[in-house]
């Protein structure tokens, strides 16, 4: 059995459609907004919250209060600051200073992280070769 010319036009049409479909998923991050802690405030429902750990983080992340640390706009002069409230694991890396991504919603001044959603950004990974 040959590769017909309207087989290979299918295939062709298919792998196009995909690929148009991972680029538009990658690029419209499922409809949630990527926000800075400067910015938040504009923003109701779900969003992604990128930032820098200031201060001491304090609780517990399994405890009912979980654990409480605010998040600064990275490598920015703005002094906006917004304490976020996160349940569940967290990763090894986070710390004081550490550059970090959560998922969640603002809800009285106060960011409410979905659980397991705090990803810490690996400052190797971003850090020139040279």
């Amino acid at each position: 059995m040959g590769s017909s010319p309207a087989r290979l036009v299918i295939a062709l049409s298919v792998a196009a459609a995909l690929a148009i479909f991972v680029v538009y998923t990658a690029l419209a991050g499922n409809g949630v907004a990527q926000v800075t802690p400067s910015t938040v405030a504009g923003h109701a429902g779900d969003v992604t919250l990128v930032g820098k750990v200031v201060g001491s983080p304090q609780g517990n992340e399994y405890a009912r209060a979980g654990l409480r640390f605010r998040l600064t706009d990275i490598g920015s002069a703005k002094t906006a600051r917004v304490p976020v409230v996160y349940h569940g694991s967290v990763p090894d890396l986070f710390k004081t200073g550490r550059d970090v991504v959560v998922a969640g919603t603002l809800r009285n001044g106060v960011f409410v992280a979905k659980p397991g959603s705090l990803i810490t950004k690996c400052p190797s990974k971003y850090t020139s070769k040279t």
